[in-house]
């Protein structure tokens, strides 16, 4: 059977972190409101759904919250329309390499969909990926497995045949829980607690997927 790849984004295919930055500052700035970059880093890669009610307090409505996090969307995706979004070294022949080799692949991330659609745009992978799971299409993010259970479902392969991608501790616990073994990718040296660690993409060994599949 025809094994699948699950592929995070942020921060594993891409390094957008900058774009959402530069994106929250720019929105909140006209709330009245800013955070510090390590604020921001500390939430990175969470849903905003998760995030904005620790930043704006338990007052914030829930269509504030909404508000907020669309605007700030529409900036992101702004951002990375007029910038020159590059896949992090590794990721894009890995992607190449696995659809040559008849794996199949989804995106399996926590970032709303049009946004994981311009990314993958500018990155010119599209047409690897024969699914997208995104924030909208689930109720519980990482570490629950649902996204990657979902995204296996819409690939028609079973968790045995899946092996996920993550650059998150909390993507990685969602992959055990969903019995996938994983790849981790840490650029920042903190340790993952994945089948296979690595500080690149472009670390790994020829048969890496291949040779995960068959443990």
């Amino acid at each position: 059977m025809t094994g699948a790849a699950l592929w995070d984004l942020d921060g594993t295919l891409v390094d957008s972190a900058d774009y959402h930055w530069e994106s929250w500052v720019e929105t909140l700035s006209p709330e009245g409101m800013s955070i510090t970059h390590e604020r921001f880093l500390e939430t990175f890669g969470q849903r905003n759904d998760s995030i904005l009610p620790l930043w704006l307090g338990a007052g914030a409505t829930p269509e504030r919250i909404a508000r907020i996090a669309d605007d700030k969307e529409a900036c992101y995706r702004r951002l990375v329309k007029e910038g020159r979004l590059r896949a992090l070294p590794g990721g894009a022949e890995w992607v190449r390499r696995l659809h040559e080799e008849g794996w199949r692949q989804a995106i399996a991330s926590s970032a709303p969909r049009l946004n994981i659609e311009v990314m993958l745009e500018a990155l010119g992978l599209a047409r690897y990926f024969q699914a997208i799971v995104a924030a909208e299409d689930v109720e519980r993010g990482k570490p629950d497995p649902q996204v990657f259970l979902l995204a296996a479902d819409l690939l028609g392969v079973p968790p045995s045949r899946a092996i996920v991608v993550e650059d998150a501790a909390a993507g990685i616990e969602a992959a055990r829980r969903a019995g996938m073994r994983s790849i981790g990718v840490s650029r920042n040296g903190t340790p993952l607690a994945a089948d296979i660690a690595v500080s690149s993409l472009a670390d790994l060994p020829p048969g890496a997927f291949d040779d995960l599949l068959a443990r």
